[in-house]
């Protein structure tokens, strides 16, 4: 993990961690950005900045991850839920809040907002995981998965070429970002690439802790779905099959969106699942203005 002090944001003392938090704009209700798997809160500085024209913008660290203080991984959603509401406090961040959560994050929106209805104005999920995802998919995508999976396990260390590759990699896509803050993120996801394999290990149950807690409340949800094509996926299966994926997880977001009053589904064909609020910061952000 990190050992400098953060680019941007400071720490609270939580349950006697330190947790990273900036807070950025005026007014309400605050949006608060949860990361994805293996990202972090300066992974969303853009849209963080661009919300905070219109609104209060939250965007932070879960423990074990980012400038967080370490913890041990995986942890259930109930623990990550209620870590996320006593940091907001500490912050003095008031809610009823709009949760704005990418990929696994959108699990630990949903148990959060079980656990704290009353603390939540609404929901942005992008491009979120779920408990029923199979059902959407063809047979073959179990198998799949689990090759993914065990291709992220099994791979070595990065060589020096590979670094320096990625590194590149990662400038361009942090192009936009201060320098001050680009250039400790790119070292920070080199060196901490490993992170989501930890954070993901519990993964079902987690699916177990959120079909127990129940549906979501009636509150104003926008679910985005990404459909443009991931390279990674590409490298453990045909093409066929993973477009026969994408449109099974396009299906399911759209039944997510369905299933509350005020569901909306919108698709984006020209972002990938990992960085769709960096390849489509217009549409996340309207999304947010939408349900602000």
């Amino acid at each position: 993990m990190p050992v400098t002090e953060p680019p941007r944001g400071r720490t609270y003392d939580v349950a006697g961690r330190k947790l990273l938090l900036d807070r950025a704009g005026t007014g309400g209700p605050p949006v608060v950005l949860l990361p994805g798997a293996g990202l972090v809160g300066l992974d969303y500085l853009n849209v963080h900045t661009a919300a905070a024209e219109f609104t209060t913008s939250v965007l932070y660290d879960r423990a074990g991850t980012g400038w967080s203080d370490p913890v041990a991984l995986p942890r259930t959603a109930a623990e990550v839920a209620t870590e996320l509401r006593d940091l907001l406090r500490a912050a003095g961040v008031e809610g009823p809040y709009v949760l704005a959560a990418h990929s696994l994050g959108a699990a630990y929106a949903r148990r959060f907002t079980q656990l704290f209805p009353a603390d939540v104005a609404g929901l942005l999920l992008l491009d979120p995981g779920h408990e029923d995802l199979f059902a959407h998919l063809p047979a073959e995508a179990a198998e799949l998965n689990e090759r993914m999976k065990q291709g992220a396990a099994e791979m070595p260390d990065l060589t020096g070429d590979q670094l320096r590759t990625a590194r590149a990699q990662y400038a361009e896509l942090f192009a936009k970002w201060p320098s001050d803050v680009r250039e400790p993120l790119v070292e920070h996801h080199l060196a901490t690439w490993r992170t989501a394999l930890g954070e993901t290990k519990n993964e079902d149950d987690v699916h177990a802790e959120l079909r127990a807690g129940g549906g979501l409340p009636d509150v104003p949800l926008i679910v985005l779905t990404a459909m443009g094509r991931n390279p990674y996926w590409s490298q453990f299966g045909s093409e066929e099959l993973i477009a026969a994926a994408q449109r099974g997880i396009r299906d399911l977001h759209a039944s997510i969106a369905a299933a509350v009053p005020r569901g909306e589904h919108r698709v984006l064909d020209d972002a990938a699942h990992q960085f769709l609020h960096i390849q489509r910061e217009d549409a996340v952000v309207q999304a947010i203005r939408d349900l602000s």
